[in-house]
């Protein structure tokens, strides 16, 4: 573009998820836009986020195998130690972050800004010292790592997850403040590598779990995880010591060489100067944005993605983009939607999910929990995964499907059948109508839903799980049936 100020309809600033989300929209709208960014380009999610993370667990996994390592898998990958694994896993975090900052550039064409938006007025920006003027903006700025004050001292051996996947080879001892999703997935990654690990955390239970069974079966399994100790539930101080970096729970010491920042990340929105733009923001510096629209009060400024900081998630992130997208491209008349069921998950092995409204958000006189322990999944003590919980949280009345918490191998595939299921307005009588296989995991979904049924008492003239069919229903059915199958097949049922 030259270097002259540019009047659009829509300006884009932030190229991740839900920028390139949202540019989609403007563009199938047929309005004008730019899209800025200050770099580098490539997705959140591919440089620092969910695709380098679960490079290495795949990674950590491999090495964990010794078994299959020993004979095949390390020849076929080159591989003769952890730091193979990690450059690899690093190698894929490249390859990942390059094809989203090229799809980025073709996506975009001339109309790419590079540089740092700032707010000057309601419609306008300055880029570069260039000036941006357009009818509506899409905010999707993403987020920061947070790095508390009392870290300072210790800065040069501070790592965040967006400084990690920069070491070219992996550390012998790390510590990791926090233990949410990101904290949990690093450390078992690394641990499973080799690297020594303490992780420690304000909060009783990992990864964000409110259930407290599933939280006492996580902390059970993972404390058992060789090379990481977990401390939960007390606070933990970070001291410089003569050998390196000491972190304690108030009892014990240990030393590591790097201190992981996992305590969550806060919307880029500093350096866009908001009071500019008419925005009107809260105590914390953050605008009220509706979440059915993403626009901030009556401005023209639509929010998308992490820069939200509601579901941080890179599938919330591309539909916040698609919502603020077609909000922003159609300003004046914004239209409300309905977010998706909400759905989370740990990569953790076994995994950890959540699915619609959290445990700790529901009224537990107005629920009933089913609940499906791999002790009793035949598939589960096959694997030797005895550990796996699947519990499901369902009206009391009704039998509607509210929530579930979720801790199993392979939980992320029971996690997405029952978002679907809640999606679609599933009960758990409606539900068991659904085919489970023998053996599979996702029998315990099946389990946890025939608890639920029993639960709630009620009697039934016919076998839980099998379709009634009516006279008239029976009698169409039985007529398909002659035209269909057994004209074209007759001898597979023949007696």
């Amino acid at each position: 573009m030259r270097n002259t100020d540019i009047d659009v309809d829509v300006a884009i600033i932030g190229a991740g998820t839900a920028g390139l989300s949202a540019l989609k929209e403007i563009k199938r709208a047929g309005k004008t836009y730019v899209l800025i960014d200050h770099g580098p380009l490539g997705t959140s999610c591919a440089r620092v986020g969910c695709m380098p993370s679960k490079a290495v667990l795949h990674a950590g996994g491999l090495w964990q195998g010794q078994a299959f390592i020993g004979g095949g898998v390390r020849q076929m990958l080159d591989v003769t130690g952890p730091d193979d694994l990690w450059r690899a896993a690093r190698s894929t975090r490249d390859a990942l972050a390059s094809g989203a900052a090229t799809r980025t550039v073709a996506a975009a064409g001339e109309r790419l800004l590079m540089g740092q938006a700032r707010f000057i007025a309601p419609d306008a920006v300055t880029v570069g010292g260039r000036t941006v003027r357009a009818k509506a903006f899409v905010i999707a700025t993403g987020s920061t790592p947070i790095v508390p004050a009392f870290l300072r001292d210790i800065q040069a051996r501070i790592l965040t997850t967006d400084s990690l996947f920069e070491l070219e080879t992996l550390p012998r001892a790390v510590g990791i403040l926090g233990v949410g999703a990101i904290g949990l997935e690093i450390g078992l990654a690394l641990s499973r590598l080799g690297v020594r690990i303490v992780a420690g955390d304000l909060k009783s239970m990992p990864a964000g779990i409110t259930d407290p069974e599933i939280g006492a079966r996580a902390v059970q399994h993972f404390k058992h995880a060789k090379g990481l100790t977990m401390w939960l539930g007390q606070p933990i101080n970070v001291t410089r010591t003569a050998v390196g970096i000491g972190i304690s729970n108030g009892v014990a010491t240990e030393q590591v060489d790097w201190i992981l920042a996992a305590l969550g990340r806060k919307p880029a929105l500093d350096s866009l100067h908001l009071e500019a733009a008419g925005v009107a923001l809260d105590e914390h510096g953050q605008p009220q944005i509706d979440p059915a629209t993403l626009r901030a009060g009556q401005s023209a400024l639509y929010f998308a993605g992490d820069v939200t900081a509601d579901r941080p998630l890179q599938h919330e992130a591309a539909d916040g983009g698609m919502i603020a997208g077609f909000n922003a491209a159609r300003h004046g008349a914004a239209i409300r939607f309905q977010r998706r069921v909400s759905l989370s998950i740990v990569f953790s092995d076994p995994d950890i999910a959540f699915v619609g409204t959290p445990f700790d958000q529901l009224d537990p006189e107005h629920i009933i929990i089913g609940s499906a322990s791999g002790q009793s999944n035949g598939r589960s003590r096959v694997m030797g995964t005895e550990d796996n919980l699947v519990r499901i949280y369902a009206d009391r009345i009704n039998g509607n499907l509210l929530g579930a918490s979720i801790f199993a191998v392979h939980g992320e595939h029971i996690a997405h059948l029952l978002a679907w299921a809640m999606q679609r307005n599933e009960t758990a009588e409606s539900l068991l109508e659904m085919p489970f296989y023998h053996p599979t995991i996702e029998e315990m979904v099946q389990s946890a839903l025939s608890d639920i049924v029993a639960q709630q008492g009620v009697r039934r003239a016919e076998p839980l799980g099998v379709r009634h069919l009516d006279r008239e229903d029976l009698n169409s059915s039985t007529k398909n049936f002659d035209h269909n199958i057994w004209n074209q097949h007759p001898n597979r049922y023949a007696s």
